[in-house]
């Protein structure tokens, strides 16, 4: 009884909450969701968890190009001599900050007096690099050296003026040596190891990952406004209004998406917007058809005959009651679209039509490093392969999820069954 009871209660839930008690039980629709919820995280913080903070992740260091994952660097943290550069928690998160620091790669250093000196990595056997002498107070502050500073080696102190700052500074020596060791000598680990440029690779595969999620939402909801009106307008109004829209439909349609898409960006230029909008405006077909198609069974419907009877406006009609009955095979459409911009966008930055350096693209990465695919750092163009693949699956998956748990008849069975 108690189990007859519990299924009677489920029979009773929405259409809304059958589809996605539907979903769930999709485990792959399920991995596709936690895969692009994992990287919408990614995205959203960006700046905060890249291992490289500084703006595209564009910090390059020649010495270290190609270096294999697990690779571990020391580094000298020489402070700039300028005001620091400060931004708020949003500004770091959204566009990174700027270095206060210039970073020297270090294969070994001693200090000399009120310096200290530094042999730079070089990569080879043996390092054999140059020398290089800072002295210890400009690395640790920003000194002001348009003002004269002192050195006192018989009582071991340091004066000097810092960026800014009017009040002379008087530091011990020993103090000094101490704070550059602890604070200004770190070590670095390059978990994916680094690209041709020496950046690394792990920091610019994650902020990839904004940019291929900002190309897809954005061009997807280019194409959604686009598609929607045209497809509710000829599919409501029907005659020729109809005809001219199916007619622009199966012109763009008959036209190859990658080649409009190639010749949009040429026309409006490159970068990221231009990426946007020639994605949106080729995406639009899919979204029309789906839409038309869809209004032209609802139209028919008494709902819609009784709602021009109580004297509704045609926008009305259209905005508050066919367009809420669509939603479904249009979030589908949707989900496919994303997949597609996604593998657009790596296409047009592999043939240098997209994103520009030094934004981090996956597409791009792969052709800057395609000549290594033969070599032991194939590495560098898989791995963004590897992003694009699982990002498109996901989507892809989670289409074919979304359209099985939108059936009518599944859901209504289910209803029936009490499942």
């Amino acid at each position: 009884m108690a189990t007859r009871l519990k299924k009677s209660n489920k029979s009773s839930y929405s259409f809304s909450a059958m589809m996605w008690h539907r979903l769930r039980r999709n485990n792959s629709a399920m991995f596709g969701i936690g895969i692009i919820g994992f990287s919408i995280i990614i995205a959203s913080l960006g700046y905060l968890i890249t291992p490289d903070s500084t703006p595209n992740g564009n910090l390059q260091f020649p010495e270290l190009n190609i270096r294999k994952p697990g690779f571990n660097m020391r580094f000298l943290k020489v402070r700039k001599n300028e005001l620091t550069h400060e931004a708020g928690f949003l500004a770091r998160m959204q566009d990174g900050e700027t270095n206060d620091n210039t970073l020297i790669p270090m294969y070994d250093y001693f200090f000399e007096g009120n310096d200290i000196v530094v042999e730079q990595y070089t990569g080879a056997e043996p390092n054999n690099g140059p020398a290089v002498r800072f002295n210890v107070a400009d690395v640790v502050y920003p000194m002001d050296f348009n003002k004269p500073f002192r050195s006192y080696p018989n009582r071991g102190i340091m004066e000097f003026y810092e960026v800014g700052n009017p009040v002379i500074q008087s530091k011990p020596i020993e103090e000094l040596r101490k704070e550059v060791v602890e604070s200004n000598i770190v070590e670095r680990k390059y978990w994916l190891g680094t690209d041709r440029l020496g950046r690394d690779m792990l920091s610019r595969l994650m902020l990839g990952t904004r940019v291929s999620l900002t190309v897809g939402l954005v061009s997807v909801l280019i194409s959604l406004i686009i598609g929607v009106a045209i497809g509710a307008t000829g599919g409501f109004f029907r005659g020729w209004v109809d005809n001219v829209i199916m007619w622009l439909i199966n012109v763009v349609w008959s036209i190859p998406t990658l080649l409009l898409v190639i010749a949009i960006t040429l026309i409006l230029g490159k970068g990221l917007v231009q990426v946007f909008i020639a994605v949106g405006l080729t995406m639009w077909v899919d979204v029309a058809r789906v839409v038309r198609g869809q209004t032209l069974s609802l139209r028919e419907q008494e709902f819609i005959e009784a709602g021009r009877a109580l004297g509704f406006t045609n926008t009305r009609l259209i905005f508050r009651h066919v367009l809420p009955n669509i939603l479904g095979p249009v979030i589908v459409i949707c989900a496919d679209n994303f997949a597609n911009a996604i593998l657009i966008e790596a296409g047009l930055s592999f043939l240098g039509l997209g994103a520009q350096p030094p934004t981090p693209s996956w597409g791009a990465m792969i052709s800057e490093h395609r000549p290594y695919i033969t070599t032991d750092a194939a590495y560098l163009a898989i791995l963004p392969g590897l992003a694009i693949m699982l990002m498109v699956l996901a989507f892809v998956i989670l289409g074919n999820g979304l359209r099985d748990a939108i059936d009518v008849k599944a859901v209504g069975k289910d209803q029936v069954l009490g499942y």
